[in-house]
């Protein structure tokens, strides 16, 4: 059976019902300065021996600047290209049943998944795609280029929702087995088609695995008053989305699906991890580059990583678990996923920290040619990702009416991260070669590829 992205927890304990928010929350721990990897303009240091306040006799006093900083434009900042192509990957690999090569997720090593690395790069990238767009061209210029990135995510997300369903509608009826609708989560649209597309249209009825989309439509949503509320007060921004989460948690805030229960991904806690995005993107990394730099950081997460480790190693080998305090135990079920508990977020947290520290963006490489398909997917994310989706089923259907052993999920897998590959370096050679004269007037600002996909 497969085993879907919208998974609502993990460990041995799964349960769908609401949890009451955890006591103890942890405040997020924040990734550094080398995420950026480049001198911002405006926060060199002073001259020395120069006050930072001081000015010459008689000049005017300048109106406050906005508290957001960007990085100059240049080349494109490799390390998030590659993570999300690495992100596609794992989550199209997840999408399959299990087999050999689901061991090399990390969501069999931790408590977060690949799901987490998209947020917080997707996060990161609109804010500094858009937020550039913000302090250049003003509100409504910048608000208007989201929505219609916004617009094109909707638009990829109902043309997939129409593909997969007739992807399994073809497969269940021509093999006479009505099981896979019920597996994929369509039998309610085979029922009532007619209120089942409007509730599609309003992303209220999604089958198995389409979930991430609708949650980055609706971050995406209110990016615009992220970025407005960051252009001033970055700090107290990312408080309020600190503050939102607890009360998620605390007051049990949800999003209602059709025809029953509630989104797989919570909006009102998953914001938590974008909003930090885009904290990083402008700014907030860099102001905390000291932790990152600080050794007691890198072994505190180390520390936090192992111990995450053999937590996982217990859902595995049931015998560890004598191990494992029984208060701990009781504190931590359920890992939840729905609502981003907070032990996934600090390890995700603990995984970047490692990552900017070890991973500098001069890295060699990054221009290597082996990685060069993981980079080429993650410039072209939302194409990929929808096609993702669409080679998940196909390959549950090779394996459930072919053949289920080992090499034939090897050679699932293997193609279908071979086709992505192939997609994407058609992609991205139609817009190098096919659209030159687009890309000579194409800049930083408008650059959806940054922003998650074409």
């Amino acid at each position: 059976m497969v085993r879907p992205l919208c998974e609502f927890g993990s460990g041995p304990v799964h349960s769908s019902r609401r949890r009451d928010l955890r006591k103890g929350f942890w405040p997020p721990m924040t990734i550094a300065d080398q995420v950026t990897g480049t001198t911002i303009a405006g926060t060199a240091n002073p001259v020395d021996g120069a006050s930072v306040d001081s000015k010459p006799a008689g000049a005017k006093p300048r109106a406050r600047a906005p508290a957001i900083t960007l990085p100059a434009i240049g080349e494109r900042e490799l390390r998030l290209d590659l993570f999300r192509g690495l992100a596609l990957w794992l989550i199209f690999i997840d999408h399959l049943p299990p087999s050999l090569l689901t061991w090399f997720t990390i969501r069999n090593y931790g408590f977060s998944d690949a799901t987490e690395i998209f947020i917080f790069i997707s996060g990161y990238t609109a804010a500094f795609v858009y937020g550039r767009a913000m302090l250049e061209s003003g509100v409504v210029i910048a608000t208007a280029r989201i929505l219609r990135r916004v617009w094109q995510i909707y638009v990829a997300h109902v043309f997939l929702f129409t593909i997969f369903l007739a992807e399994i509608s073809y497969v269940a009826t021509s093999f006479e087995n009505p099981l896979y609708t019920e597996e994929m989560g369509i039998m309610d649209f085979l029922k009532q088609p007619d209120v089942t597309i409007v509730q599609a249209l309003l992303l209220r009825f999604r089958p198995v695995n389409m979930d991430v989309l609708p949650l980055y439509i609706v971050l995406m949503l209110a990016l615009p008053l992220i970025l407005w509320s960051m252009k001033w007060r970055p700090d107290v921004t990312l408080g309020l989305s600190v503050v939102l989460y607890a009360v998620t948690w605390e007051y049990d805030l949800y999003l209602s699906a059709y025809p029953n229960g509630f989104w797989a991904f919570n909006p009102f806690a998953w914001q938590l991890l974008f909003v930090f995005g885009a904290w990083c993107a402008l700014g907030g990394a860099r102001r905390m580059s000291r932790i990152l730099a600080s050794p007691v950081t890198m072994w505190i997460s180390i520390a936090y990583l192992v111990a995450a480790f053999y937590v996982t190693l217990t859902w595995y080998v049931p015998q560890l678990s004598q191990f494992m305090p029984k208060r701990i135990e009781q504190w931590m079920y359920p890992i939840d996923k729905t609502d981003l508990d907070v032990l996934r977020f600090t390890h995700f947290l603990a995984l970047a920290a490692l990552t900017v520290r070890f991973l500098p963006r001069d890295w060699p490489g990054l221009k290597s040619r082996w990685l060069r398909p993981l980079i080429l997917c993650g410039q072209h994310s939302l194409e990929i990702f929808c096609l993702g989706v669409f080679l998940a089923f196909a390959g549950h259907f090779i394996l459930a009416e072919v053949s289920g052993g080992a090499a034939m999920h090897a050679l699932i897998s293997l193609s279908g991260v071979l086709i992505m590959w192939g997609v994407a370096w058609v992609i991205s050679w139609y817009k190098r070669v096919a659209d030159k004269s687009g890309a000579k007037t194409k800049n930083a600002v408008g650059n959806a590829d940054l922003a998650g996909g074409g």
